[in-house]
């Protein structure tokens, strides 16, 4: 706003006529003071803000009427007042930090601007304009809490999925350490079993190529012995073969049972739930209600078969039972697995530790088709290990 220059006297009729317009005109209030600070104009909207009748606000010292405190109800010296220095230094200003007070001892926040009124150079008052910002003020406030609201959900946000990532990092090294495992004790079974059975069968047909080749610088009794040697050692050899086929089956069945492909998921759990407590020496109680022609597609299908292996595992691995209940349904668009061991037990925290990767590994396993894996478990009281899939 431009420093206000009172008109020439000439002029007074016509001033007053056009000030008036001006101040009516504006939701602003305003108001002018002399140099001692006492009102000498003030329009409607700004008496009816500061609570008074205009008549009452005219001739008074409006420093003492409305800015005689500071927020707190502390007082406010006039020496101090923007307003005042607006005319004792010439200087403008803009302020929004501050209140008025009203009639009744209510304050309100207030923007102003203090301008100083001139006449022929000389400094006559100043001219104030104000408005109430406690609407402002209040949506400032509540749109700073919404972002610091906001602030604080995105760094839980960011935090979670910090924790997340690391905790996927973690089961992704886990995972690759299972594999590295799994490769290396299928390397041993097969150096060891396999290779052994190889080099046996090499050196029982190294030897009897060798015999072979003497057969005929022998005389007929010793050839007829020698005859009878090697077909005893073809059924050694016969033997070892059966032997190392019985071994690739076995290893190919721990990569992936055959069943599952010839006969399904459902008879590859029950075939898998046998195979579990015969090896582990355990008791099985066994019950499973699917309907006929009730399938999964192979992905989900491989997915339950690993997830139910795990829940053995953890039996196998924790549990030290001698007891074992199993029931799968598959009814109403679910598919419910639950396995359940008289064992040991163990505290709900250690199935939920970041280092619990065979948990994790269930869990993502069964939340990528849509499933959950819960699990309940008290010291002394066994575990109860529980898949929910939705059945396509």
């Amino acid at each position: 706003m431009e420093t206000p220059v009172l008109p020439a006297p000439a002029s007074h009729p016509l001033w007053q006529h056009q000030l008036g317009l001006l101040l009516e005109s504006t939701g602003e209030g305003i108001f002018g003071i002399d140099l001692d600070g006492h009102c000498m104009f003030i329009n409607r909207a700004g008496a009816r803000m500061l609570g008074h009748e205009r008549t009452e606000v005219l001739g008074r010292n409006m420093h003492e009427l409305t800015h005689h405190s500071h927020p707190d109800g502390s007082h406010y010296a006039d020496t101090d007042c923007p307003i005042f220095n607006a005319f004792r230094r010439g200087l403008a200003c803009r302020i929004d930090t501050e209140v008025f007070w009203r009639r009744d001892g209510s304050a309100f926040a207030v923007e102003y601007s203090s301008h100083p009124i001139l006449d022929g150079g000389q400094v006559r008052g100043a001219v104030i304009t104000f408005v109430d910002i406690t609407e402002r003020r209040r949506s400032a406030l509540a749109l700073q809490q919404a972002k610091d609201e906001l602030g604080l959900r995105v760094e839980e946000r960011t935090r979670a999925l910090s924790d997340a990532l690391a905790q996927l990092r973690e089961l992704s090294a886990w995972l690759d350490k299972v594999r590295e495992d799994e490769r290396t004790r299928i390397a041993r079974e097969v150096h060891d079993e396999l290779g052994s059975l190889l080099v046996a069968l090499k050196m029982d047909v190294d030897w009897i190529g060798k015999r072979l080749g003497e057969q005929q610088e022998r005389a007929p009794d010793d050839a007829q012995q020698m005859r009878t040697l090697m077909r005893s050692k073809c059924r050694n050899m016969s033997g070892l073969i059966e032997r190392a086929v019985d071994n690739v089956g076995r290893i190919i069945t721990d990569l992936r049972p055959s069943i599952l492909d010839h006969q399904g998921l459902w008879a590859a759990l029950e075939w898998q739930a046998h195979e579990f407590v015969q090896s582990a020496e355990l008791a099985l109680d066994w019950q499973m209600d699917v309907a006929p022609g009730v399938e999964l597609p192979e992905p989900a299908a491989i997915a339950v078969f690993r997830i139910f292996q795990e829940m053995l595992s953890n039996v196998g691995r924790h549990a030290r039972a001698s007891r074992l209940d199993i029931r799968i349904e598959a009814v109403a668009g679910q598919l419910h697995i639950r396995v359940r061991d008289d064992g040991i037990g163990a505290p709900a925290h250690v199935f939920e530790a970041p280092t619990a990767y065979g948990v994790q590994g269930m869990r993502e396993r069964a939340l990528h088709f849509g499933g959950r894996v819960a699990i309940r478990s008290e010291p002394g009281a066994g575990s109860v290990f529980s898949l929910e899939l939705p059945l396509p």
